[in-house]
């Protein structure tokens, strides 16, 4: 889809916008999330955003720019625009929540293995 070249009354935009801001802040899921992106945005815009936040997370992680490029089918362009992007609030702001994500992920799965382990030493004495 390409953006047409007529300018949209701006009071017009800046509702439109506050609605998708909205919109955003009150997806309450992964999957309430799936459902509204599938019917938004086209295969090809979401494939896009995907890929630029993968590049993103990636870039964070130390990967090279080969790896990035062989993984996710981008261009070196592409990743050179997206680590320049990296120092704006908002990419700031979206890796702070990706990590803290992975972060939760993490502990949880470690959490879980000691309740797990507990419980099975707990039900040792009670074998014999």
């Amino acid at each position: 889809m390409q953006v047409s070249k007529q300018l949209l009354n701006p009071n017009l935009e800046a509702q439109l916008y506050r609605m998708w801001h909205q919109l955003v802040a009150d997806v309450k899921n992964p999957e309430e999330a799936e459902t509204v992106c599938l019917s938004l945005f086209s295969q090809t815009e979401l494939v896009t955003i995907v890929k630029r936040l993968g590049v993103g997370y990636w870039l964070t992680k130390g990967r090279s720019y080969e790896n990035i490029k062989q993984n996710l089918k981008v261009s070196s362009a592409t990743i050179a625009s997206i680590q320049q992007d990296l120092k704006q609030p908002g990419w700031k702001l979206i890796l702070v929540k990706i990590m803290a994500e992975e972060w939760a992920a993490k502990w949880e799965g470690k959490i879980k293995g000691l309740f797990k382990m507990g419980v099975r030493q707990q039900k040792l004495p009670l074998d014999k």
